[in-house]
């Protein structure tokens, strides 16, 4: 088929390449445009972008689709099927219904639960020992399409974010190699997502990312894989942000007369929580390196009593 891809981060790339390992004639990819990064803010194009030029794919990065121009290149492309992976941009009406195959979508969860922009952070976050990806049929909807296949994963009590991440970046680009064979043999079934118990999974801010040690470890802990690697979840010490990237729940003896928030070991690291507590395996504090809390207290004298929440 002739497909044009839409796509920006990492999560994107595998679905690319599998299509073109596939054999469809990808003739045009879309991917936002280059961003300054770094301490020098040098441009750096999207992972996708990187791809498709490697490639040797043509690459449009507009910074909207809502243009006459727009629109009209994607006519003279003349696509059987748009690909949507982590665009990052609302496709319009327009663009939705110009390939005669409509535009696929392949999204992080298995809908209609986890619709909106982070389904991998908050599978994790919640709690979930299951996730998955959905390949749908887009409409003018947020993730509101007909869904039309899926894959299921499991979530390891271990996984963080990155795991899931990585997980279903590959389940993704097969499902949706799988999901086209179909559409090209008219075997696709469209099932109507039940808004009824649909969730949604809004972008991550930064006041999310505090961690509130009123909360039990468990809670606590989900919120630390779900926020790992990036942005990573965080406590305050000394004013600066301590981010937590790994740890372990912990019970609390019945008569331990702390609050929570309060160092309670510091060999090893743990934090007294709601009724439990969190030993701290990986942290950073704010303007250091990512390591290991057996090497980060050998820097940084820490003690019982003290509390991680200011």
């Amino acid at each position: 088929m002739k497909i044009v891809f839409m796509g920006t981060p990492d999560f994107a790339v595998p679905s690319l390449l599998e299509l073109v390992k596939d054999g469809h004639e990808v003739a045009a990819v879309f991917t936002r445009e280059d961003k300054p990064k770094g301490r020098g803010y040098a441009m750096q194009p999207t992972p996708v972008k990187i791809a498709a030029q490697q490639l040797q794919i043509p690459v449009y990065t507009p910074k909207t689709l809502k243009t006459d121009d727009v629109l009209q290149t994607l006519k003279i492309i003349a696509p059987d099927v748009i690909v949507v992976v982590a665009y990052g941009r609302i496709l319009p009406e327009s663009v939705l219904q110009l390939p005669p195959l409509g535009c696929i979508n392949v999204h992080g969860s298995l809908l209609p639960k986890y619709r909106g922009a982070a389904p991998m952070q908050w599978a994790v976050i919640n709690g979930e020992s299951t996730t998955g990806v959905t390949t749908m049929l887009m409409d003018a909807g947020i993730d509101t399409g007909d869904m039309l296949e899926k894959t299921e994963i499991e979530i390891l009590p271990g996984d963080d974010f990155e795991a899931v991440h990585n997980n279903l970046m590959q389940a993704g680009a097969l499902l949706l190699v799988q999901t086209l064979k179909k559409l090209q043999n008219g075997e696709l079934t469209h099932i109507k997502q039940d808004d009824s118990i649909s969730t949604y999974a809004p972008l991550i801010t930064k006041q999310m990312c505090k961690i509130d040690w009123n909360r039990s470890a468990t809670e606590i802990n989900n919120l630390i894989r779900g926020l790992s690697p990036f942005p990573g979840a965080f406590g305050l010490y000394g004013g600066k942000k301590l981010k937590i990237f790994k740890a372990t729940p912990q019970n609390l003896p019945s008569d331990s007369n702390v609050t929570a928030g309060e160092i309670i070991l510091v060999q090893p690291l743990t934090v007294a929580c709601a009724g439990s507590a969190l030993t701290l395996e990986e942290v950073q504090l704010e303007g250091k390196k990512r390591m290991q809390t057996s090497e980060f207290l050998r820097g940084f004298k820490l003690n019982v009593g003290e509390r991680l929440d200011g």
